[in-house]
């Protein structure tokens, strides 16, 4: 955090705006500890709130659409590169079964919900043909909501802002644990359906 705070100090909304444009690209980069310190720095008077909110909403739905257009242009070929590695592998599952199952409303959820998955569905809804205009409008929606929570919560609670940044890592994890729970019981709901649809045929 005290690095954070350092960048944050020496850049302001520019280096907002980079981290949450670049982490829409793959890039390991803390958007969300960026975004609390933002909030932090608004309340501490030091950032102006439309800016810290604008760089940050701005470079994520400007890496959002990056990441849709190459996903259109590449498509499967990059997709089946980045898959090489196992974890990356688990990844595109993840995401796509999230766009397979939800459509814009999964681009939706990936923005804040389940952010780590969030790059990813960008480029498979890219390279699955969902519609420009769906993508933009569900994408534009759940980034305002992932903007608001960080900026806001780091501006409300600026003086617990280690244990905060903390407690937003965990719940991150949490909630993309969760997110693929359920989807492996819907996985295992429509198989075993299948399976008895199966057996009344040959019973028939």
């Amino acid at each position: 955090m005290e690095t954070l705070l350092g960048l944050v100090t020496g850049y302001g909304v520019a280096l907002i705006l980079a981290a949450t444009f670049l982490s829409c690209l793959l890039l390991p980069i803390p958007s969300s500890l960026i975004m609390l310190t933002g909030g932090a720095f608004v309340a501490s008077g030091d950032l102006e709130f439309w800016a810290v909110v604008g760089a940050a909403y701005g470079g994520a739905v400007l890496g959002d659409q990056v990441g849709y257009r190459v996903g259109r242009m590449a498509g499967a070929p990059l997709l089946d590169r980045l898959g090489r590695s196992p974890a990356r592998a688990r990844m595109i599952a993840r995401a796509r079964d999230l766009i397979d199952q939800r459509g814009g409303l999964g681009v939706f959820f990936s923005t804040w919900l389940v952010a780590p998955l969030g790059p990813w569905v960008n480029l498979i809804a890219g390279a699955g043909g969902l519609g420009a205009l769906r993508f933009t409008l569900w994408d534009a929606a759940g980034e305002a909501i992932w903007v608001g929570i960080y900026v806001g919560a780091g501006y409300l609670f600026a003086s617990q802002i280690e244990t905060l940044a903390g407690l937003a890592g965990n719940i991150s994890g949490a909630l993309a644990a969760g997110v693929v729970a359920l989807g492996l019981a819907a996985w295992l709901r429509a198989a075993l359906r299948a399976d008895r649809n199966k057996t009344r045929g040959d019973g028939g």
